[in-house]
Order: C-alpha cells, then sequence, then structure tokens
C-alpha cells in the first residue's frame, strides 16, 4: 500500500462532525435490519455494549465470547473509575478541557477528530450506566461523586468504590442478554477467533475455534466487529488477565488490515512488584489510589532495608512532588513510571527486590481518618493485603511499573472502520483515541463510548451504503480459511510432537511456555520503559532467532489431538502471533526515532524528560503485512492539531 490514509473525517468545526456525521449518515430501515448480520468479537465493555446497542436496533447479532461468560471479560479489571465532562464539582471541567487533556496527555499522536467526540459522548455514557443500574459513588446529598486521576487537574473520574469496571460490565453484560433472551443476539461462548474471512474485499465472516471441543466453525455475516482487547500479554508479565491475546487482530492483520502504532505500550505506576519467577500475572493496584497516596523513597540508599515507618520526614523523597510541583502524584502514568525506575536505578528502591517505590496514605488516614480511606478503597486494600501479607493501613504500599495497556491496535478512520471494509475495531483493539499514552480512567470510557454511542451509527452507515451479495458458509473463501486454520493448527501439534521427541531424545527442546517467557524477557527489556537504537536491534534479532526455535519445535503434549480442552495448544497458537507482533512493535520502535508518551527513546530526551519530534514524527504508524514478519511495510496517516497546538509536555 505505502500511500497517504484517509481518515474520513467529517468536515467542519470540530464541535460539529460528529453532528454532521450522524445528520448526513445513511440509515437502514427497520424491517431491514431484521435481516443483516453482524458479528461482535469480545465480550468485554465494548464488545457487550455494541452487540446490545446493535440488537436494540434490530440488528440480528452474533457475540462470540473465549471465555464461559461475558463477565470474565478483561473489562472488570479497570478499578478505579471512568471519565466524562459533566463538570459536576464545578471546577472548570468541560467537554473542551477533556479533549484538550487527552490529545496533551496522549502526547500529541491522537486524532483530534477522534478524541473530541470521545470527549462529547462521555457525558451521555454516565447516564446510560446509571439507567442500567451501575451504582456510581454518591455525596451525602445523592449527588454521583468525582475524584482526581493523574494527567488532569480537574475531578472527573466517576467510580464505585474499587470496582468500577466489574459494576460497568455488568451493566453492559446484563444489556446484552436482555437481547440474547429476546433473541436479538446468539451468545457463542467458548469460541476463539483464528481467521477472518474476506468475500470481494470485504468482511463476511470468521473462522473460530470452539475451545471445548476443538470444532472449527465457519460463521458469516454483514459486518464484522473486533473488540478483543490490548495486546499488553506479549511481555508475558502484565495486568492483563492470563487470557487476554493479540489473536483476533493478528490474524486480521495477517488479512491485510493495517496496525497503527504498535510500539505504544502503556507501563502503569501503580502495580504490585513481582514476587518470583513462576508467577504468571501482575496485579494493578489502581491510580486512584494517588489520590490520596504519597509515592516516595529513602533520600539514603542504606535506609531502604529499613521498615519504612521508621524513616523520618526529612530522609523521605517525595520525588513526583519534587520533580513536578504542579502535579504532584497526580502526573500522567508514563512520567510516573519513568520517574520510579529512575530512583531505582540510583540505588533507592525498596523492597527484596530494590524494585519498588513507596505509596504511603499515612497523611491521608491522619487527615480524614482510617474510615474514609477504608470507604473509597478498601477492597483494592483487602486485594494489596491478600497478596502481600501486609496491612497498607499501617505499613506503606510497594508498587513498581508494569504493562497495563496497549495504546496502539488496528488502524480505523473516524467510521472505528479498518482499511477492511466491514470490519470495524472498538475498545483497546483499536489505535484511535490515546495517542502515546492514555490517561487514566479513559479506557473504560472509550470501551462503552465505541460501543453504546459510536458503532451503532457507522454500521449501520456501512450497511446502507454498502451493495453486498448474498455469501454462505460454503463459499470458497470460507473454504480456504477454514483449510488454512486446520493446517496451522496440525502444524502447531506436529511441532509440539517434534520437539517432545527431540527433548525424549537427549537433545535441546524447551516447552512453549518457556519460549513465551523468553519473549517476555526480551520485550520488557529492549522494548519496555526505555528503549535505544541498539536495544531495539538487539531485541529484533533475538525474536528473529526466538522464531526460528519455535518453528523448529517445542514441547507440547497434546491429549486427544487437540479435540479436548487443551490450554498449551491455545497458548501455543497466541505465543506463535505475539512472536510475530513482539517483532513488529520492536521495528515500529526502531523507526520511530522520538520520545513521545509511553515510547521513550534515550537517545531523544531533554533533562530525563522525554522530547518528542513533530517535524518528522507527527503521523500514525499503519504498518502493512507484506508476507513476511520481518519486512513490514509502512503506511502513514499525517497528524494536523488545528485545535491543540503541539507543545513541550510539562507537568511541572
Amino acid at each position: 500500500m505505502n500511500k497517504p490514509l484517509d481518515a474520513r473525517i467529517p468536515a467542519g468545526p470540530i464541535g460539529e462532525k460528529w453532528k454532521k456525521f450522524k445528520a448526513d449518515m445513511k440509515l437502514v430501515n427497520p424491517a431491514n435490519k431484521r435481516k443483516h448480520t453482524v458479528i461482535v468479537v469480545g465480550s468485554g465493555l465494548a464488545g457487550s455494549s455494541a452487540s446490545a446497542s446493535l440488537a436494540e436496533q434490530g440488528y440480528q447479532v452474533k457475540n462470540f465470547c473465549i471465555s464461559d461468560s461475558p463477565r470474565r471479560a478483561h473489562s472488570i479489571a479497570a478499578q478505579g473509575g471512568i471519565n466524562a465532562a459533566k463538570n459536576y464539582m464545578n471546577d472548570g471541567d468541560s467537554i473542551y478541557r477533556l479533549f484538550y487533556d487527552t490529545v496533551k496527555g496522549g502526547d500529541y499522536r491522537s486524532r483530534e477528530a477522534n478524541v473530541h467526540r470521545l470527549a462529547e459522548v462521555s457525558v451521555d455514557i454516565i447516564d446510560q450506566s446509571v439507567a442500567a443500574g451501575v451504582p456510581f459513588a454518591r455525596e451525602y446529598g445523592g449527588e454521583l461523586a468525582n475524584r482526581s486521576f493523574g494527567g488532569t487537574q480537574v475531578s472527573r473520574t466517576f467510580y464505585a468504590r474499587g470496582q468500577t469496571g466489574q459494576q460497568l460490565l455488568i451493566g453492559a453484560y446484563q444489556a446484552m442478554m436482555k437481547q440474547v433472551d429476546d433473541g436479538g443476539v446468539q451468545l457463542h461462548t467458548f469460541r476463539e477467533l483464528l481467521d477472518l474471512v474476506i468475500v470481494d474485499g470485504k468482511a463476511r465472516g470468521i473462522i473460530v475455534r470452539n475451545l471445548l471441543t476443538g470444532e472449527i466453525e465457519r460463521h458469516v455475516a454483514d459486518a464484522v466487529i473486533l473488540a478483543t482487547g490490548g495486546y499488553g500479554r506479549v511481555f508475558f508479565l502484565s495486568t492483563n488477565a492470563y487470557n487476554s491475546n493479540a489473536t483476533a487482530i493478528w490474524r486480521a492483520h495477517k488479512r491485510g488490515a493495517l496496525f497503527g502504532n504498535p510500539c505504544f505500550t502503556q507501563i502503569h505506576p501503580t502495580c504490585i512488584p513481582q514476587s518470583g519467577e513462576n508467577q504468571s500475572k501482575l496485579t494493578l493496584m489502581s491510580e486512584s489510589l494517588r489520590n490520596d497516596g504519597r509515592v516516595w523513597v529513602p533520600k539514603k540508599k542504606e535506609d531502604c532495608k529499613k521498615d519504612p515507618r521508621e524513616i523520618a520526614e526529612e530522609d523521605r523523597d517525595y520525588y513526583l512532588e519534587r520533580r513536578y510541583p504542579a502535579f504532584g502524584n497526580l502526573v500522567p502514568r508514563d512520567v510516573a513510571s519513568r520517574a520510579a525506575k529512575q530512583v531505582t536505578d540510583e540505588g533507592r528502591g525498596v523492597g527484596e527486590s530494590e524494585l519498588a517505590v513507596y505509596l504511603d496514605f499515612r497523611d491521608a488516614i491522619k487527615r480524614v481518618g482510617e474510615s474514609t480511606i477504608r470507604e473509597k478503597y478498601g477492597n483494592l486494600f483487602d486485594i494489596y493485603r491478600e497478596i502481600t501479607d501486609e496491612n497498607p493501613y499501617e505499613v506503606p504500599m510497594r508498587i513498581y511499573p508494569a504493562v497495563h495497556y496497549t495504546m496502539g491496535g488496528l488502524w480505523v478512520d473516524y467510521h472505528l472502520m479498518s482499511n477492511i471494509p466491514g470490519l470495524f475495531v472498538l475498545g483497546e483493539a483499536n489505535f484511535s483515541d490515546h495517542g502515546a499514552n492514555r490517561l487514566g480512567a479513559s479506557a473504560l470510557m472509550q470501551g462503552l463510548a465505541d460501543g453504546y454511542f459510536v458503532a451503532p451509527f457507522t454500521v449501520t452507515n456501512y450497511i446502507a451504503s454498502t451493495k453486498m451479495d448474498p455469501v454462505k458458509t460454503d463459499a470458497p473463501e470460507f473454504v480456504s480459511a477454514e483449510s488454512d486454520t486446520r493446517k496451522r493448527l496440525e502444524r502447531i501439534m506436529t511441532l509440539g510432537k517434534k520437539g517432545c521427541e527431540t527433548a525424549k531424545n537427549g537433545g535441546a527442546s524447551r516447552t512453549v511456555m518457556e519460549i513465551y517467557r523468553e519473549l517476555g524477557k526480551i520485550m520488557w527489556e529492549y522494548v519496555g520503559m526505555e528503549r535505544t537504537e541498539a536495544g531495539l536491534k538487539t531485541a529484533i534479532g533475538r525474536i528473529q532467532k526466538l522464531r526460528a526455535e519455535f518453528n523448529s519445535g517445542f514441547q507440547l503434549v497434546l491429549p486427544d489431538e487437540g479435540k479436548a480442552r487443551t490450554q498449551l495448544l491455545e497458548v501455543a497458537l497466541r505465543v506463535e502471533d505475539f512472536i510475530e507482533l513482539g517483532e513488529l512493535m520492536a521495528i515500529d520502535a526502531l523507526e520511530r526515532r522520538e520520545s513521545c508518551g509511553g515510547h521513550f527513546r534515550v537517545e531523544s530526551q531533554d533533562d530525563g524528560e522525554a522530547k518528542r519530534d513533530d517535524v518528522n514524527f507527527a503521523f500514525v504508524s499503519a504498518w502493512e503485512y507484506s508476507g513476511d514478519p520481518s519486512k513490514p511495510i509502512l503506511n502513514k496517516e499525517q497528524l494536523v492539531f488545528e485545535h491543540v497546538h503541539p507543545t513541550t509536555r510539562s507537568y511541572k
């Protein structure tokens, strides 16, 4: 392709673009909607809300869930809150300020029109969620409560104690299950997408595997929506659920969908540190804790092994408050994460690993009392105590940055449609709203905005505007796609047997999990918080060697030739995709010779802060699959800033 990309942004003032789109969109009459089928892959916030909304409009919806229930979606892990420009606190907030904060927080690498629409519909999300029964926290007089999050100077984050994602997901889940009961949604649980089917250049269906029986299924539709979350598990250790993966978007990428900004990964500063080599997941402590918790390390290295309660106030370095007085502990995630790495690199890290900093609630408890802190954050404190066996009401939490969210994803236009007609991508699976760094409490906002308030309009416009011939699952394209999938499964099982035989005969062969952990270590060391040209080149070379090792065989013991439920086979399929995606991320990071947001190139900094290059890199990297994972083709969408002019991002 290698040509400029058309985002199809409506003309006119930025505050009128979404209104103009809805006014000009083509419609499908109610009787005809019943004749159209839409596939939704994913059942988190974006997937459930889109399924419920489209079925409510009258479409026949097929939803595919990777677990036994949509309620297991990783959306439940977004604990701290959801942003909306309601200005209930009367502190100067507005749609424009939310728009401005989001573009600035993303270090000027997001598309203005999409972000403004997100800010516009944010106010409707709260009303929708309250109507669905979401129990947001309220003030004594009954008004919905708000709190602050990183990267802002207003209180616009609505929350349900420390369970916001879970409560919002229950609301969207109930809305979808009502449609399941009414017959508008067919829910297919324990299904994993393994390929996208394209007919006449349009997305017309998917190939899925039943994870319980191993059977391969074909499903046809008039449009396909991917709402499958992010790809943080490419690092192996992350705050993402173990089941989270990149296969759906990667398979679509290999069918021609462009991948936008793959190197933009968010490192969250408030995670419980790794405790052992056999750990498979990290636990997030919500960013909301930084409202009342103060981040610090000892000023002197010799104090790092002391009980933190014995360290005098004058011997504590509240380094975020010292370096960023305007925002203090509420600086954006990328800034807080790099600052934590810097102080631990100086030898002032705490805990057994010395890779942690303190998050201390001593002063907040003195100020408002333990009961108030318990009411606001009780379940988060309980989680921390359950994992660490330490009481955070009495001793500071120990936290350290970890991979949390991916701002990159499949490239989409203003309609949230990829470059493949009929393939829509929602939530974290697309690249569209967060630029190089997502502000806290914006993931839930984007997922519900896309599902409830954007996709129902843009999918309708596509169906009404597109001539589609009837397609059945026995079409040649479906037959070919299923054949490709079966060959891939057979290949993986053959490689697994080969690796077992090699090991049995005394040869060198690792298990698929050992290969996966090795990939994660490469990604974290060279494509993590700090990236250098030399390190990225090393990562690319090591990933290529790892792919060669994978393709030469690995140990994988499978019962019943993969017919019964075997999670190792699922992991092997995902690891194959992660290896290719990891290389693309390193290639993208190497190509982007600037620092911005979560992408920090050591060669591009000013006094320790990220230094952007707006002249040469104010674009979206949209990578095209060439057939060789090591030789992707770069396409660019130039970003135009008419309302939020790029400046040096400062939180001091």
